[in-house]
């Protein structure tokens, strides 16, 4: 084939009509050949004719959507240097948009010879190899905008793509655990009855399955193995790999905005597939180790990695970054997603060893005019060295609040003195994110997420049960901060099941009524169990599938959780854009929050600091919000009173006094679950409320007042 000079950006296979621009990065390679692959598999190879800077670029004609192509990369081969060049293996394009098939583990993969390390492998990996797609841009977006929800108007559900819908009765088999399943309109309208106005999903880029996985008849089910920034995962596609995937993820996020959902992407830019020394040549391995990886100083055969998963993706060099760069800014221009969730983010906050805000990667995406707009969310820890930095991201984040789900978790299940740090995290952890000027929404509340105990067995099992995934049980998280009721697994005990079915409602119920952004996990709201499995990450079976069995919602769970999203939505008391500064609100002696004991005073030091209380009434001013509309009139609300109760025994609570309420009724009761709102009042100042053990009350003061006021 006769390759015209073409251009160096943008890189990746850019179809225009007429042909396809090839344009591909490397420092360090001596040549660089495309291989194009037709459809009986033939390879014709053809060397990339240009080098501008440090980037290899050519054009043909004639070649369009659906081809399949790779990289041969000529160039030093030298491990003890850092160096991995070998033209006898495959490469992906780091900025392919799409990628067909998957890798068959043969040990052509890998650069050397199983039986001896030191032994370079020069058989042809391209049998083996996944290859990328040349793929189609157009894509008839009419009508979509971005939704740009507000955080504090946004309730986020933690989705797998495929877990969500492969024993759904009502989608069709052939789209089942596809982009297209998540699509259906039977999905569609769950969510939207659920209340959620975001989906964030496991990852979506082109993950691998490992070997060793493979061999143990498991997989990689949740996908945090990337070796696609580009390319959605093409598992999840229904009608296709060869390119096809692009289609149907972008009518995915079509349909879902259209619903007014927001789709926001769990993404791993951290490492990738290839793993450590030891692991196979796919892409970034092969075409320049040094750039895209970070090596150990000193000893560049070893790859430094603070993410336990054998490498780390080398932010301190310029292309790593812009290859990252260039895949947000990918996402959001070209597949219209509405912003991300970033796995292990302290890793990418390593320019050198400590974890530094003022990193490259942050200043990048501060000044990215497309990035920088989108919802930003941070994982905000890795396995390095002082990794842990919940708090300690830049005002533009938000960030996954473990502080929150510990505190949580430890008040509900009885652990001594949790109360003050419940009032911290209920309020928007402002210790956390106040003193640079963050505000509540900086806080992703979660009690659960993919990685752990599903809410159901949160309050099933104290011990994990992980043998399925052949690993002795050593794997996943050994502290859950979790409580079983009682009796460890199921049991027909109809006191533990009830008293089970009350703690859900008391996270579900603590989570979206705090301030900040809530995040349920998928399948929580319909009970769904891993049989104490915290650690699915190589289940893609009925294990980790959310269960639609609907005998299994007769708890009514929910349609709970809807009423607690419907309530949040309609009352900005509970979505506060700014921190509660506890003291009385202007023409007023009454604070914007009261704490208040059981016989309706006032707590004081000595109340929080008991380390046995486990019981407060939260007074929630309506009249205290100073936010804003988009009128920019003052935002006024009805004022509630939750009266909490985490002992074990029942304690009654005294109504306070009339200042904060003239008149109370009830809202929503979490031993209870078919009290609703009746828009009457039925108690007074003074009067006796009893709240059962393990419960949550939540009452509404009905005097009248407007939605919004001058």
């Amino acid at each position: 084939m006769r390759m015209w000079p073409g251009t160096p950006y943008p890189l990746g296979a850019v179809f225009d009509g007429g042909g396809t621009n090839f344009s591909v990065f490397s420092e360090v390679a001596e040549k660089i050949e495309l291989c194009l692959f037709d459809d009986s598999g033939t390879e014709t190879r053809v060397p990339l004719p240009e080098r501008n800077g440090l980037i290899w670029h050519g054009y043909l004609p004639r070649i369009g959507p659906g081809r399949r192509y790779g990289y041969r990369v000529h160039g030093p081969y030298d491990p003890a240097a850092g160096l991995r060049c070998n033209p006898a293996k495959l490469l992906l394009d780091p900025h392919a948009t799409a990628i067909d098939g998957r890798c068959d583990w043969n040990e052509a993969l890998f650069s050397y010879r199983f039986a001896e390390q030191a032994e370079r492998n020069d058989d042809d990996s391209a049998p083996y190899a996944m290859t990328s797609v040349v793929t189609n841009p157009y894509f008839d977006w009419t009508g979509d905008r971005p939704l740009r929800i507000p955080y504090n108007e946004t309730v986020i559900y933690e989705a797998h793509v495929r877990g969500m819908t492969m024993r759904h009765p009502d989608i069709p088999e052939d789209v089942r655990g596809t982009y297209a399943g998540l699509a259906h309109p039977v999905m569609i309208d769950y969510f939207r009855k659920l209340g959620v106005t975001a989906l964030e999903l496991l990852p979506v880029h082109q993950f691998v399955d490992d070997s060793t996985l493979l061999d143990k008849g498991l997989s990689n089910y949740w996908g945090y193995n990337t070796i696609g920034f580009f390319a959605p995962h093409n598992a999840y596609a229904s009608f296709g790999t060869r390119g096809e995937q692009v289609l149907e993820f972008k009518s995915m996020v079509r349909a879902l905005h259209r619903a007014g959902i927001e789709v926001i992407l769990d993404v791993v830019y951290n490492h990738t597939a290839e793993g450590n020394h030891l692991g196979p040549t796919l892409s970034f391995r092969g075409i320049d180790n040094p750039a895209y990886y970070r090596l150990v100083d000193g000893d560049p055969m070893y790859y430094f990695d603070t993410t336990g998963t054998g490498n780390s993706l080398n932010v301190r060099h310029h292309e790593s970054l812009r290859m990252i760069m260039d895949s947000l800014r990918y996402w959001v221009t070209e597949m219209h997603v509405d912003g991300f969730r970033f796995d292990l983010a302290s890793s990418l906050a390593r320019q050198f060893y400590e974890v530094d805000r003022l990193s490259a990667f942050f200043e990048l995406v501060n000044q990215d005019p497309v990035v920088s707009q989108v919802k930003l969310i941070a994982e905000p820890w890795d396995v390095g060295e002082g990794g842990y930095q919940v708090g300690q991201f830049p005002p533009l984040w938000t960030e996954w609040n473990g502080a929150y789900r510990d505190t949580v978790r430890d008040f509900w299940r009885g652990e001594p003195a949790t109360l003050a740090e419940l009032a911290s995290r209920f309020t928007g952890s402002s210790d956390l994110y106040e003193s640079d000027n963050r505000r509540p929404i900086a806080s992703i509340n979660f009690i659960t997420a993919h990685d752990g105990f599903t809410l159901n067995d949160l309050v099933s099992y104290n011990e994990k049960h992980n043998e399925a995934n052949g690993e002795d049980n050593h794997d996943g998280e050994s502290h859950n901060r979790s409580w079983n009721c009682g009796a460890e697994g199921p049991t027909d005990d109809p006191g533990i099941q009830d008293l089970r079915e009350r703690q859900k409602r008391n996270f579900l119920a603590t989570l979206l009524l705090s301030q900040g952004v809530p995040m349920i996990a998928h399948g929580d709201e319909r009970g769904r169990t891993q049989h104490g499995n915290n650690n699915v990450y190589c289940q893609d079976n009925e294990l980790s599938w959310v269960d639609w069995d609907r005998s299994r919602a007769g708890s009514g769970l929910t349609e709970f959780t809807a009423r607690l999203v419907s309530l949040r939505r309609d009352h900005p008391v509970f979505r506060r854009q700014r921190f509660f500064q506890g003291r009385p609100i202007r023409g007023s002696n009454i604070d914007d929050i009261a704490w208040l004991r059981p016989d309706g005073q006032e707590m004081d030091d000595e109340d929080w600091n008991a380390g046995h209380a486990r019981s407060v009434a939260i007074f929630l001013n309506g009249r205290g919000i100073p936010d804003r509309d988009q009128l920019g009139r003052r935002v006024l609300d009805d004022s509630f009173l939750l009266l909490v109760n985490g002992h074990s025994e029942g304690i009654t609570f005294t109504l306070p006094d009339k200042a904060y309420g003239p008149d109370w009724g009830p809202v929503l009761d979490t031993a209870d679950p078919d009290t609703t709102d009746s828009g009457r009042p039925t108690l007074a100042p003074g009067d006796e409320v009893p709240v059962p053990a393990r419960t949550l009350r939540l009452l509404r003061t009905y005097a009248v007042t407007p939605a919004v006021a001058p």
